[in-house]
């Protein structure tokens, strides 16, 4: 089952909560799709031994054939491409590698070259997986779908997505079974769970809602997750203990077996939603 833990804004928790699902499940896999920041490798501590770049294809000219007619510039969607006095400019760091530019060339001026944008790194058994975007490079849906080639099929996959509703978090959700929101008791946190509950109904995975650094006398959340009828899953306190043992690279359910024992039992729920 593939499982993604997605929040609405950053710094609600959703690394805490997808790294403390997956160490208390043996095996698991862990897969960190949040490329341009990833950070569960400061909690997990993997053994990092393979690391494959992610190559996308971009058009390379040929400027004796180029007869500078400007017919690529105008069919690119993306302003990959533009015409100058003649003379065709070209912005590969924005190019989608859709492929417009060839079909529409006359003269067989442009072919497709590589361009590494990333990587994807594993440990040994692949049990922890993620991808890292170069520094500078707009566009991290290549590396997302690289890094998802490797998902497993015989144990639980975590995904941590990326914050937000961008495509990228689309991207990270797509094929996924279940999806847990995480989410804060903050205007912020209330604000971008809505969104992100429109978008995982628009995509039609089944999710349940986890509410972080959760303190009494603030129901902000579960009054909206009452009136929409989305159920939380589980709630985690604002807790002085469990935010000094996160600076320090240590998970709540590295603290107390009584974490542990919860984020297991959460599998074990959210299977059972699945199967409902």
């Amino acid at each position: 089952m593939k499982i993604a833990v997605l929040s609405g804004k950053g710094g609600t928790g959703k690394t805490t909560i997808a790294a403390s699902l997956s160490a208390s499940l043996k095996p698991s896999q862990y897969v960190d799709c949040d490329v341009e920041e990833p950070n569960g490798h400061i909690f997990l501590n993997p053994d990092i031994k393979l690391s494959v770049p992610v190559k996308v294809e971009v058009p390379d000219f040929d400027e004796s054939l180029c007869s500078g007619c400007g017919d690529c510039a105008e069919a690119c969607r993306f302003h990959a491409l533009a015409a100058v006095n003649k003379k065709i400019v070209s912005f590969p760091e924005i190019c989608h590698h859709c492929g417009a530019c060839y079909i529409v060339c006359k003269t067989g001026a442009l072919t497709p070259a590589e361009r590494i944008v990333g990587v994807v790194e594993m440990n040994g058994d692949k049990t922890f997986a993620r991808g890292k975007l170069d520094v500078g490079e707009p566009i991290s849906i290549p590396v997302i779908k690289k890094l998802k080639e490797y998902l497993k099929t015989d144990m639980p996959v975590i995904l941590d997505c990326p914050p937000g509703a961008s495509c990228a978090v689309v991207q990270s959700l797509e094929g996924c079974d279940f999806c847990l929101l995480v989410t804060e008791p903050t205007p912020f946190g209330l604000h971008d769970l809505k969104i992100a509950v429109a978008l995982v109904r628009k995509l039609g995975i089944p999710f349940c809602v986890a509410l972080n650094k959760a303190v009494e006398g603030d129901s902000r959340i579960q009054d909206y997750c009452k009136k929409e009828g989305i159920e939380i899953i589980i709630e985690i306190p604002y807790s002085r203990e469990i935010a000094e043992s996160y600076s320090d690279g240590v998970l709540p359910v590295h603290i107390r077996g009584e974490w542990k024992r919860k984020f297991a039992r959460l599998y074990d729920v959210i299977k059972e939603r699945v199967s409902q």
